[in-house]
Formats: structure tokens, C-alpha cells, sequence
């Protein structure tokens, strides 16, 4: 049985991020959190995703959320994807898959036939007191950030 479900307390995480700075779940204690999980940097479904909320990202302030997007990506790989992309908020670069593997985001992945590990898409978001409120198996990755909000306001 999981373990990650909602209602329950996020993983205490730590991660470093495209600058080498260290990003943990306290740096935002009495913040909503959006912690989004995806496969690799500047893939089509990824860049939709990122593109999303950073055009939206004024909108997800204004509400109170904080975001952080986490991939096995390097920080060079990151900062590269960043600066392509504009994008506001940190990627951290979990390459030893530390926080993929406390958010149970790696598994087996089916593709075209395939079968292999990787990274699931997935998006946590956490509140203020560091539990878990929503739990989205399902992106929309043009449409993420309408997904996240029409699913708190009800």
C-alpha cells in the first residue's frame, strides 16, 4: 500500500536545484506548494507542462502557491531549460532520484509497446503545514494550471 496519499504529511524533502541552492519543505511553511514531477527537460509533454505554469505563474502567486518542478535532469540540463523557457521557479535536479523515489514517482512506464522505468508525471500540492491536499495522477500539461485550480476550488 502507498504510503504517498492525501491527507497524510509530504516527505520532509531536500533537493538542489538549476543554481546548486538547496530547496526543502520548509522554505515554504505556510505556503501552498505545487511539487510537479516529469520525465525530461525539453521533451514536447514536459515543455507544455512548464510553459503552462510559468505563463500562469502570476495567477498561481496572486493565489498563495508556491512551485517547484523536480526531474532527474541535471543542473546544467535545468539551467539550459530555464533560460530557453523563461521559466520563474526552481527545477530541482533530483538525479539520484531521492525525491523521485520518496514521492513514489518511479515505476515501470508503458510506451508505444515498451515497457522501462522512469519518472512518473505527477503533481503533489502541499499546504501550509507540509500535507498533502491533492495528489494529481492525471496532468493535463496544456492545461495545468486550470486543472490544479478548478480542483481546489471545489
Amino acid at each position: 500500500m502507498s504510503d504517498i496519499k492525501e491527507g497524510v504529511k509530504a516527505p520532509n524533502f531536500s533537493g538542489v536545484d538549476q543554481n546548486g541552492d538547496t530547496v526543502k519543505l520548509s522554505d515554504f511553511s505556510g505556503k501552498t506548494l505545487i511539487v510537479y514531477f516529469y520525465p525530461k527537460d525539453n521533451t514536447p509533454g514536459c515543455t507544455m507542462q512548464a510553459c503552462n505554469l510559468r505563463d500562469n505563474y502570476a495567477l498561481l502567486l496572486d493565489k498563495g502557491f508556491a512551485i517547484v518542478g523536480v526531474s532527474a535532469d541535471t543542473e546544467k540540463k535545468h539551467q539550459g531549460f530555464i533560460e530557453k523557457y523563461d521559466l520563474p521557479f526552481p527545477l530541482i535536479a533530483d538525479t539520484e532520484k531521492v525525491m523521485i523515489n520518496q514521492f513514489e514517482c518511479w515505476g515501470l512506464k508503458k510506451f508505444m509497446g515498451r515497457e522501462y522505468d522512469g519518472i512518473f508525471r505527477k503533481t503533489f500540492i502541499i499546504d501550509g503545514e507540509g500535507m498533502i491536499i491533492k495528489i494529481f495522477e492525471k496532468v493535463k500539461t496544456k492545461h495545468h494550471t486550470q486543472q490544479i485550480l478548478e480542483e481546489l476550488e471545489d
